[in-house]
């Protein structure tokens, strides 16, 4: 079988995409042809049966010209494919769904977002199918969606011996918005502080241009709470140096909502990195001490006390659990799963 992605980022080096490069490389054993239209390219390399076309965001095309590249792209190749999987982008199944069919060509959607609008809608009649990760996403109402592993390269992300870990490091790894609510780990961490108890904690993550104000604040809060010599604020880092910041980290606290289902849970998990969440999905495969009440700072505190005041052969116990969870949901399985389906 010959697949169509479209996609937003095709680049190694995609802080929060570069995952997505890994995902081709594992798709590209199981089908014959893959022709991926992305927003923008970057650094890759991928197997000979993998073409990579681009809209041309990373030379600042204008939004007009993409859409008439999209259409070229997707009609001049119309018999280069036999199904389409589009990516997070519902968008694309709104331009290009009705020439699909009309070609009889399988549609498939991936999107796991706890939100969703009328939009959603319009592209889910096109699909064969929906893709997501969480029981929690907007998209699980639709009975043609499909639950999927998460899609974690466990080869990559891993227990690197080479790397220190410290048993009181506490870690955010993300965008550096509100909707991340790394102020509410902040406020969790202060409270901490106030009690007397150990950690260091490093904030990985770059803000967008809107953004920036919110990271000053957040800084300037750090500094209030006499936090300053505790917390770094780092700037976000591509996705092959993941495993060697989670590696160093005792703790990856997740802030995000429950629907999003984070895959960098299980990256961490993946790297026996203990993990704080409130998913909803993630508290039904491990013990409750890693899911804290969500937008409770309170509870928030309260847990990461408890994984801190673990011994260092229990928290070796607990990643030890974490990354055999994690491997069922590796890149290798959601393969396999995604070629069973399409």
């Amino acid at each position: 079988m010959r697949l169509l992605i479209v996609t937003q980022a095709v680049d190694k080096n995609d802080l929060f995409l570069g995952f997505f490069h890994g995902w081709l490389e594992e798709f590209s054993k199981h089908f014959a042809h893959i022709t991926v239209i992305c927003l923008k390219k970057g650094v890759f390399s991928l197997p000979e049966n993998v073409e990579v076309l681009s809209l041309g965001k990373e030379s600042s095309t204008s939004r007009p010209a993409r859409v008439w590249r999209f259409y070229r792209f997707i009609i001049s190749r119309r018999n280069e494919y036999d199904a389409v999987l589009v990516h997070m982008n519902e968008e694309y199944v709104l331009l290009g769904g009705w020439l699909w069919k009309r070609w009889r060509k399988r549609v498939y959607m991936w999107r796991n977002h706890y939100s969703g609008s009328k939009r959603t809608d319009s592209a889910a009649r096109w699909c064969d199918k929906i893709f997501c990760t969480s029981k929690f996403s907007y998209t699980m109402k639709y009975p043609k969606t499909v639950l999927m592993p998460v899609g974690v390269d466990t080869e990559l992300y891993r227990r690197l011996p080479d790397v220190p870990r410290d048993p009181c490091a506490v870690l955010f790894y993300a965008r550096l918005s509100p909707s991340k609510r790394p102020d509410m780990l902040l406020e969790a961490l202060y409270a901490l502080h106030r009690k007397g108890v150990s950690f260091s904690a490093d904030f990985y993550g770059t803000p967008l241009p809107k953004d920036e104000p919110y990271l000053e604040a957040l800084k300037t809060k750090t500094k209030t709470y006499g936090l300053e010599d505790t917390i770094r604020f780092m700037p976000g880092a591509p996705h092959r140096e993941g495993p060697r910041i989670f590696n160093a980290h005792a703790i990856f606290a997740d802030l995000g909502l429950s629907g999003m289902y984070n895959k960098m849970l299980f990256e961490a998990a993946a790297c026996e990195c203990m993990v704080l969440t409130s998913s909803k999905d993630f508290a039904e495969l491990v013990d409750k001490k890693f899911i804290f009440e969500e937008n409770s700072v309170e509870d928030l505190a309260q847990k990461l006390e408890g994984l801190l005041n673990l011994s260092l052969i229990e928290q070796q116990g607990a990643g030890s659990q974490l990354r055999n969870i994690a491997k069922q949901h590796s890149v290798s399985a959601l393969s396999e799963h995604l070629v069973r389906e399409i």
